[in-house]
């Protein structure tokens, strides 16, 4: 039904530019910035979305890898740019729902230093399982707490998403004694799950899906309220017995703050409309990720409120500090 509502609702939006001063805009190249390398989910995402937005909008989107300080150099980059139209930040969990918290000294507002102005999907997580564990949710808890110190799970990097999700699922379940084992990135954690050195982790079901397929990991649910279109055989977490369980990892577009509201308009007029595209959202759901429904500045801003609301207490909990 969002699906419908989606395709339906914002397929006939139109693009006509506004007047921003003397000048038509915009009238040059825009930058988006992403703050991750190449070649990672947010990219993949932020590519196709730049790609289109350079054709809806008549001007050339150029992406531009801003990586490093888990999301906040490209964040930072953003914060200091001229409100003028032609920067904007990709935002992630990253740099709108992790760090403000989990940084010592934050090197930016989340919600003062930018503007919100659309929002494009969420791309949840799938808790990722060693053949040698149980091959059901409730399995795999039950073991856990049978057996308090015995195991461990791994994710990409302490303070990241995928660590905070295997937080996250401790305190929903209540009572796991589970030893974080954090790596420097998903590939090596993903080969020592494989290899049964570690019993679980958190990733996504584009890095883990053919694991899955082929035998070699075994995907438990998709953290996620709904199942997706890519694997619909696999569970969602809340199915699987984690209940209200969620846990992804998200792609905003923001400017800087101050940015002019006929320049808001615009992008995000922009963004509905590519929104309302079918190839695009089939795009998204061919790698598990789920299109965000309201996609308006206002919903943007709530979208980042509820987040940080939500990580908040889990980051606090873990006591996970990054300086």
């Amino acid at each position: 039904m969002k699906r419908r509502i989606l395709l339906g609702g914002l397929a006939a939006a139109t693009l006509p530019a506004p007047a921003i001063g003397q000048a038509r805009y915009p009238d040059r190249n825009i930058r988006l910035v992403i703050p991750f390398p190449p070649g990672g989910p947010t990219d993949i995402i932020g590519r196709m979305t730049a790609e289109r937005l350079t054709s809806v909008l008549g001007q050339t989107v150029v992406v531009d890898n801003k990586a490093g300080a888990a999301g906040s150099i490209g964040a930072n980059d953003v914060k200091a740019a001229r409100p003028d139209g032609y920067t904007f930040l990709f935002a992630t969990s990253s740099t709108h729902a992790i760090n403000p918290t989990a940084f010592t000294k934050p090197p930016y507002d989340p919600v003062k230093d930018f503007t919100p102005i659309s929002s494009i999907c969420i791309n949840p997580l799938v808790l990722v399982a060693s053949m040698a564990m149980p091959d059901t949710l409730k399995g795999l808890v039950e073991l856990m707490l049978k057996e308090p110190n015995k195991y461990s799970y791994g994710s990409s990097g302490t303070g990241g998403i995928t660590h905070l999700a295997g937080e996250y699922l401790k305190a929903t379940v209540g009572g796991m004694n589970v030893e974080h084992v954090p790596y420097r990135g998903s590939n090596p954690a993903l080969q020592d799950l494989m290899g049964g050195s570690i019993a679980w982790m958190f990733e996504t079901m584009s890095t883990s899906l053919q694991l899955h397929r082929t035998g070699k990991a075994r995907i438990l649910g998709f953290a996620h309220a709904n199942r997706t279109p890519a694997a619909l055989d696999i569970p969602t977490m809340i199915e699987a017995g984690a209940p209200g369980y969620e846990a992804y990892t998200f792609n905003l577009v923001l400017g800087p703050a101050g940015t002019p509201a006929p320049i808001v308009d615009t992008i995000h007029r922009a963004t509905r409309t590519i929104m309302g595209d079918k190839s695009f959202i089939e795009g998204l759901e061919k790698i598990a990720a789920v299109p965000i429904v309201d996609t308006s500045p206002a919903g943007t801003a709530k979208f980042i409120a509820d987040e940080l609301a939500k990580w908040g207490p889990v980051i606090r909990a873990s006591g996970v500090k990054i300086e």
